[in-house]
């Protein structure tokens, strides 16, 4: 790893009178991590009275232990990571993704030709277990593993995974006094959509990021696992406003005919994925844009890109009012307030669906809008874009 000096030496003194000046509460609202563009003079503000002016060189990590009188007390990791530039969208898009098996949603029982009451499931599956094998053959869908329940003559084995893990278990399916099938009672799925907004494209990798949020089952609350995904165009033909207490929506016909791009990955910070060469063509309209990191974001004036009405993405105003740089939750960094008259005159403030419209701040990107708040829908949380941006574009490093 490369050793970022000047970064060390501002930054050990700065700690050295913070601390020597009775501040010991200072040592403890330090940041675990600060992170810079290579190559760039920047002010960077620790909690003195004045920020510290730093000047990076080429991109690396390195480490700072914080002692005093030779007690470590805090690890700073400093990251000065490649000046990523990216093309800021805000289309709005149609989403299909199909899950890395079958997923549970819940068990249910019946009434079997014997008269019983059956559970097979009871106790055995769990909501978000994604069923991939029956016995000693693969599914790859809800189809197959009906098929595979309804043919069978005894206890089944189902492969599974269960938080991350795979295992095996065994229940025994019974018929159904209604049709006669071999049913295992449990509720599944294996593909869900929706509408959301393509936040950037970077040229750089050729890689898309949407959303600023994952896809998660809406009955499991689970983290959908991806196999396969395609986004498609979407015309936005009404829109729900948004009130106090009911979130508003955008609803939009999307043409199922043709492909923009291929999902690859889906995580909490968002779905991502490589456009395909019409959609460049199509939706890439803008030049690339540096991004800026979080130590750069201001509270103050900014702007929004997003689709609300046909295919026409426009620009809209916001106001960031908080930047919270140590956040726990990486899709809540930001708190922004609509103030465009034309776009509260429109959706009422965030609605449903501007999931992922990037938010642009002195010519740079600096993240994408996540979430409404219910009570206030003029009001919402942004991700900062170094979190949610493809990890082949950033190499990231956390402690």
């Amino acid at each position: 790893m490369r050793r970022i000096s000047k970064v060390i030496a501002f930054l050990f003194l700065a700690i050295f009178l913070g601390y020597t000046t009775g501040s010991a509460a200072f040592l403890l609202r330090l940041p675990s991590e600060i992170r810079l563009p290579e190559y760039a003079t920047h002010k960077v503000n620790i909690g003195l009275r004045q920020p510290l002016t730093v000047e990076t060189q080429s991109a690396g990590t390195s480490e700072l232990a914080v002692s005093v009188f030779g007690v470590p007390l805090r690890r700073i990791v400093l990251d000065v990571v490649p000046d990523v530039k990216i093309v800021p969208l805000g289309t709005a898009i149609g989403v299909r993704i199909n899950t890395d098996g079958v997923m549970v949603l819940g068990m249910n029982s019946f009434l079997g030709e014997d008269g019983e009451v059956h559970r097979p499931s009871h106790g055995i599956l769990r909501a978000g277990d994604l069923i991939f094998q029956v016995n000693d053959t693969p599914i790859k869908c809800k189809e197959d593993l009906s098929r595979l329940v309804a043919k069978s003559t005894g206890n089944i084995t189902l492969h599974l995974r269960r938080d991350g893990t795979e295992m095996a278990v065994t229940l025994s399916p019974a018929v159904a006094e209604t049709d006669g099938v071999r049913r295992m009672g449990a509720w599944v799925r294996d593909s869900t959509k929706g509408i959301g907004t393509l936040t950037y494209y970077n040229p750089s990798t050729g890689t898309f990021g949407a959303l600023g949020h994952g896809i998660m089952d809406v009955d499991t609350k689970k983290l959908m696992s991806v196999k396969s995904g395609a986004i498609m165009p979407s015309t936005v033909t009404s829109v729900e406003r948004g009130a106090r207490g009911a979130p508003g929506e955008l609803e939009g016909k999307v043409d199922t005919s043709r492909y923009l791009g291929q999902i690859t990955a889906n995580n909490n910070n968002g779905i991502y994925g490589t456009l395909s060469p019409a959609a460049k063509a199509e939706i890439v309209i803008r030049e690339p844009m540096p991004i800026a990191l979080r130590a750069h974001i201001k509270e103050g004036p900014a702007t929004i890109l997003t689709n609300v009405s046909g295919t026409t993405v426009q620009e809209f105003e916001i106001e960031i009012e908080n930047v919270n740089r140590n956040s726990t939750d990486e899709t809540k960094g930001m708190i922004i307030r609509i103030t465009d008259p034309e776009l509260l005159r429109i959706t009422g403030g965030i609605v449903q669906g501007m999931s992922g419209s990037p938010i642009l701040q002195n010519g740079r990107v600096v993240g994408a809008i996540t979430h409404v708040f219910v009570q206030d829908p003029t009001k919402g949380y942004g991700i900062f874009i170094e979190n949610m941006l493809h990890p082949e574009a950033i190499p990231l490093a956390y402690v």
